[in-house]
């Protein structure tokens, strides 16, 4: 029997709920406030094994675990923290994280605020 071909996934994980301390107030540092994540991550599958591809739960935990344990000024460099932590998880080919702060959309009067990263593995 041919070994199987691997197939390009990807697997999309939205919203993550996650508290984190980041926002280019200094106030917004001080107390920890909630951000949702939308992660996407491109896997390489080569059989129908969880070992072969990324756990969910093991995504979920590396997105609150970046959200919680870093601070930033910018979404944005939260975003780029997010997808490099998701891409470095074996065998992730690609990861892009989309990170919404709820407050900051409300206090604007706005849907949504995010910002969004794309990253490669190597990168």
């Amino acid at each position: 029997m041919d070994e199987p071909t691997p197939t390009a996934t990807l697997i999309s994980i939205d919203g993550i709920r996650a508290t984190g301390r980041h926002g280019a107030d200094p106030g917004e540092r001080l107390m920890a406030q909630e951000f949702l994540v939308d992660v996407a991550v491109w896997v390489e599958v080569d059989e129908d094994a969880l070992g072969s591809t990324v756990d969910y739960r093991t995504i979920a935990e590396r997105v609150r675990e970046t959200v919680s344990t870093t601070s930033f000024q910018l979404l944005e460099a939260l975003a780029e923290a997010v997808a490099s932590a998701v891409v470095e998880l074996e065998p992730a080919l690609r990861a892009t994280a989309v990170v919404h702060k709820p407050a900051a959309a409300s206090s604007l009067g706005v849907a949504d605020v995010s910002a969004e990263v794309t990253l490669d593995a190597g990168e």
